[in-house]
């Protein structure tokens, strides 16, 4: 079986900037144990890097979950040669969701709506010095209190440089609309997010809704799906300000095409694969990821019924701005689409 090409950083400096350009090369060392770059001592049960043990999972019952994961490496190179025309350096900006567990060599990115919670209440267990013993103990809340985990962002070149090359890299997707529908109903349907509701939704009715009553105006509490989508399509939204990290693609928050992902989770099997990270880390006896017992989880059928009184044309404006999402990530079209 071919091994998946080791990415190797290379690192540009200027004066008054920090600029690091990734680029990755077919590397001749063992991932993770290159000159100079050994860690004092991995926690996992194997004494291990979870790269290497990604590398040399012979020693492990992982030949399925390999095989799969392999897969989806491939896809996301290919995808990123054909649908990506030139390669930008990545600014610090770009590493604030890349979370680190020195202690066992990851790297997470976070994207919201895809189990992020659950993900930061694992590392804060895994990172915590004894802390914290269950994940689910750990306030929701409290997972998202930014310092309770360091972002990679906060490291200096030389040591983003070690970690990008010698830690496992791992992110968990989504289908992509049903992730934003996921995202449209927690943060402007429930009636506690009112933070949510005066900092987007006052401004969506303000510019999308034809005669809004005041008080809409002022609490912005009833925002409608479809003006959610027209705000979400509006040239002017982004020109303003990027977008909310709810809503925000992927590929934008944790640049796929530019640092290299060894385990490509996904929402659809997130306990098979949050499982498989945990092994690889050799942890999987110390924490376990907390399984979902929501019923309201948004499903392709709930996705559907939403998209039901969008327009076509609204359809594939939204469809071409989540589009490399899809593709990235071996998303279909969804089916009820009618702009095809």
């Amino acid at each position: 079986m071919r091994k998946p090409r080791v990415g190797r950083m290379v690192l540009a400096t200027c004066v008054g900037s920090f600029i690091i350009g990734i680029f990755y090369f077919q590397s001749n060392l063992k991932p993770g144990a290159e000159a100079g770059s050994g860690h004092a001592g991995w926690q996992g049960k194997s004494g291990r890097s979870p790269l290497q043990t990604l590398y040399d999972g012979d020693q492990l019952d992982l030949s399925a979950a390999q095989v799969t994961h392999q897969g989806r490496r491939e896809l996301l190179e290919a995808a990123c040669r054909a649908y990506t025309r030139k390669r930008r350096v990545l600014i610090p900006e770009d590493l604030k969701h890349l979370m680190v567990d020195d202690r066992h060599g990851l790297l997470y990115c976070y994207v919201p709506k895809v189990a992020c919670t659950n993900w930061k209440r694992v590392l804060m267990v895994l990172t915590g010095d004894g802390r914290y013993a269950d994940p689910l103990q750990i306030p929701a809340n409290e997972a998202h209190v930014a310092g309770n985990l360091r972002t990679l962002s906060e490291y200096s070149t030389a040591e983003i440089n070690h970690r990008l090359r010698t830690y496992l890299k791992f992110v968990f997707v989504r289908e992509p609309f049903e992730r934003l529908v996921s995202a449209y109903r927690n943060k402007f349907t429930r009636s506690y997010n009112t933070a949510f509701h005066k900092r987007y939704g006052t401004k969506i009715v303000r510019r999308h809704r034809a005669n809004p009553r005041p008080e809409a105006l002022e609490r912005g509490d009833d925002v409608s799906f479809e003006e959610f989508v027209y705000y979400l399509v509006d040239p002017h939204t982004q020109r303003e300000e990027p977008f909310n990290e709810h809503w925000e693609r992927v590929h934008s928050l944790c640049h796929p095409c530019l640092i290299h992902y060894d385990v490509v989770g996904k929402y659809e099997t997130l306990e098979q694969d949050s499982r498989y990270v945990l092994r690889l880390a050799g942890v999987e006896d110390q924490v376990r990821f907390p399984t979902s017992g929501k019923s309201t989880r948004t499903t392709g059928d709930m996705a559907a019924q939403f998209f039901h009184d969008i327009s076509p044309f609204y359809q594939k404006k939204l469809y071409s701005l989540y589009r490399m999402d899809f593709l990235l990530f071996n998303y279909s079209t969804p089916a009820y689409l009618r702009f095809r």
